[in-house]
This record gives structure tokens, C-alpha cells and sequence, in this order.
């Protein structure tokens, strides 16, 4: 006999068949996981975006540089739930709620391909409940949660709902900001990075906040001189040093949202001067890592006010996110909790995440966003990496039940 739900409990109630959702979701997840995305994410989404016209009716759209989106079409089969063709440009006439992935991979491990390196198709294998290969947790299992989301979940009236993967997320959210800037500003998404044994084990929480990231460069320059008469020049590294003294001292940003506190940090990563041991070097670079919190950074420009020759460039700077919605988070966690409920597991929380995502990007054009997805903690970019069936199917049902609720 085949184990049976109801679901959609504040929208369209209906019989799910959990077992076959699962065999569906753990296929969809491998055939994703084979297809290596890590230098050309092409074939990645053709594989979407064929699944999105065979299995749907909605608006599917591929953009210039690869992402998929797609928006569900009204009750008609032809138009969006507001009576126009769907699309960014209608975004306006009706609330938009956007699943938001990725199919771009960090480079597989040698032990995940069938070939030499990073040569060959990705090894893919299930064992133990779990689905092994590069990419299964970051994060084509989560893609493929929201494809099935996506198609089965029925929207209440005046609400419009997209599904988008993205390129280019793991170098800086180039695909996230292509689309952004071409209009893709829906107002409320929920982006499918992990969040799963963040509160506790065995629960997947809702992010409402995540820190960013700034990557920056000091560059100190003096004057090279011979070693034997160090007076006679102006040590490069002397500078750079009394620059990183002042970074030592700055003070971690920190900030609060919904409660939840988030701490960033300043440190420095890399310092490289000098060319030969008998020279005064003329100049020394030091490499910044800076987590970033919302609404606030640290004053990284006190050490180039306070030593003289020293100049600072900003080399990277993913966006901090923070929900800017507080029933969407309260529904979003909600949908979480009933899933987990009816499970019998214990309750899913609001937490923090410490890694940039393209909630960020979402975040800062205006969308109110929100982080849940199937990825624990140690998972991601690792030749271990792998994702747990049963998380996957949980987190199908929650995108499912958030699409489906009034909020």
C-alpha cells in the first residue's frame, strides 16, 4: 500500500503520494547531479528547462546567459493568475513568489568523475537514503524540490508563482545579477541553499538573515632601496603592517533581524611583499576577508587614513541578506513547522546563515527572501558531498505548502 498525505492545509488540500514524490524527486535529483556544470552550465539547463515544458503548462523563459525561469500559468492554461502572459513585466499587477536555485557546481574532486580530474561525466550514487555526487547538495537536489514544487503546488488567487535556476552563483551570482538587472524582482522568494541542522539535528529551519561577503586588497607602496642602507628607502612592509595593525582593531559589524543576532568579522588572509632578501621592498599587498551583516560593514578605510601611502580596493562584495517581510518569514516557517509536524520531528526555527548566497542579490533589488533548503552543515564543496532523500522530500512539501498558503 502506498503511504498517502494531505497537504496544502491553508491552500488546495488534495492527496499526495509521498512514495511516488520521492522516487520522482530522488530520479530528478540524480539525473541533474550527472550532468557536469562546473565549467559550462549549459547542459544543466537544457535538462531544466525541458523538464519545466514537458512537465507544465507555465511561461518558461532561458535568458542570454543560461538562467531558466519559468512563472505558472492561471487556471486557463494560458495566461498568469492576473490575466496577463506572465513574466517579469506583469511582476507589478500580482504578488510573486519566486523558488530559487542554482545549477552551476564548484569543480568535482577526481573521485566524482569518470574520467581524469575533473574530466568526464559526475559519478552519481544512492546508498543509505542519500544521493552522492557533486552538485546533490549544492544544490540540484534543492532545484529539483522546486521543480516539483513548482508544478504541483496550486497558488491561492492573486498570487503568481516562478521557479528560477540560475548560472554563475558559485563565482559571484553573475546569473542572479543578470537576471535582476532584466527584470527578475519578484517580491517574495524563497532560495533553496541549506539551511537543514542549523537550530538542531534533524530539522530544516528557515533563514531570515545571512552575512555577505567583501573581499578587498591593501596596497602599500614606498620607495626600494639596498638593504645595507634601509634608511635610504621606505619600507613597503612596514606600512602594510601598521595598516593591518588598524584592521586588528576594528570592530566586527553586527546586526539583529527578527530577533536573531548576526555577527560579521574582518580578517586578514593573505600578505605578500618584497621580491628578494636583500631589498627594501616599495611594495606590500594584504588580502581582507570581511563577512558583512546587514546595514552595516566594517571601516576598513581608518587604515588608509592612518597610514600614508596605502590604498584600498574592493576586489568582491556579495550582499548581505535580511528578510524584509516579517509575515512572509512567519509563513515561510510556518509551512516548515506543519511539514515537520506532520512528520513527527521536532520544530524547525528562524536562524541566521553564515554564507552568502544569491538571497543577497534577491535581497538587495528589493525582494523580501527567505533561505530553506535540504543542505547540512560540512556538506557543500566537499568530495564527500551528498544530499538525504528524505530532507529532499521535506523540503518539497514546505516550498509546496508556502506556495499554497495566504500570508
Amino acid at each position: 500500500m502506498e503511504e498517502t498525505d494531505e497537504t496544502g492545509t491553508a491552500g488546495a488540500t488534495e492527496t499526495v503520494d509521498r512514495t511516488g514524490v520521492a522516487n520522482e524527486l530522488a530520479e530528478l535529483t540524480e539525473r541533474l547531479v550527472a550532468i557536469p556544470s562546473h565549467e559550462d552550465e549549459t547542459a544543466a539547463g537544457d535538462a531544466i528547462e525541458a523538464w519545466l515544458r514537458a512537465e507544465t503548462d507555465a511561461t518558461v523563459e532561458r535568458d542570454a546567459v543560461g538562467n531558466v525561469i519559468a512563472y505558472q500559468r492561471g487556471p486557463d492554461g494560458d495566461t498568469a493568475p492576473d490575466g496577463s502572459d506572465g513574466g517579469p513585466d506583469e511582476a507589478d499587477a500580482v504578488d510573486t513568489l519566486a523558488l530559487v536555485g542554482h545549477h552551476d557546481v564548484v569543480p568535482p574532486a577526481e573521485r566524482q568523475t569518470t574520467g581524469e580530474g575533473t574530466a568526464g561525466e559526475y559519478v552519481v550514487e544512492r546508498r543509505d537514503g542519500r544521493i552522492h555526487g557533486r552538485g546533490s547538495a549544492d544544490m540540484k537536489g534543492a532545484v529539483a524540490a522546486c521543480l516539483l514544487a513548482f508544478r504541483d503546488a496550486t497558488p491561492p488567487p492573486g498570487r503568481e508563482l516562478a521557479v528560477a535556476s540560475f548560472v554563475g552563483e558559485e563565482v559571484g551570482g553573475e546569473g542572479a545579477r543578470h537576471a535582476i538587472d532584466a527584470g527578475f524582482v519578484p517580491n517574495h522568494a524563497l532560495v533553496a541553499e541549506g539551511s537543514t541542522d542549523y537550530s538542531k539535528p534533524g530539522v530544516t529551519d528557515v533563514a531570515v538573515a545571512h552575512k555577505g561577503r567583501r573581499a578587498s586588497t591593501l596596497v602599500a607602496t614606498g620607495t626600494a632601496a639596498h638593504a645595507s642602507e634601509p634608511e635610504a628607502g621606505e619600507n613597503a612592509v612596514y606600512r602594510a603592517c601598521d595598516a593591518v595593525a588598524v584592521v586588528r582593531e576594528l570592530d566586527a559589524p553586527t546586526a539583529t533581524v527578527f530577533g536573531e543576532s548576526v555577527t560579521g568579522s574582518v580578517v586578514v588572509t593573505k600578505l605578500h611583499g618584497g621580491e628578494t632578501w636583500n631589498a627594501v621592498p616599495d611594495r606590500c599587498t594584504v588580502t581582507i576577508d570581511e563577512r558583512t551583516v546587514p546595514r552595516d560593514r566594517a571601516d576598513i578605510s581608518r587604515a588608509t587614513d592612518a597610514v600614508p601611502g596605502v590604498e584600498w580596493t574592493v576586489d568582491q562584495d556579495l550582499p548581505p541578506m535580511a528578510c524584509r517581510d516579517a509575515t512572509f518569514a512567519d509563513a515561510a516557517l510556518d509551512a516548515a513547522r506543519a511539514v515537520h509536524a506532520d512528520r513527527g520531528l521536532d520544530t524547525p526555527e528562524h536562524v541566521v546563515k553564515p554564507h552568502a548566497t544569491d538571497a543577497g542579490w534577491l535581497s538587495a533589488a528589493g525582494t523580501a527572501a527567505v533561505v530553506c533548503g535540504p543542505s547540512e552543515p560540512g556538506e557543500a564543496h566537499t568530495d564527500t558531498e551528498s544530499v538525504s532523500i528524505g530532507v529532499l522530500e521535506r523540503c518539497y512539501e514546505t516550498y509546496r505548502e508556502l506556495a499554497e498558503r495566504e500570508w
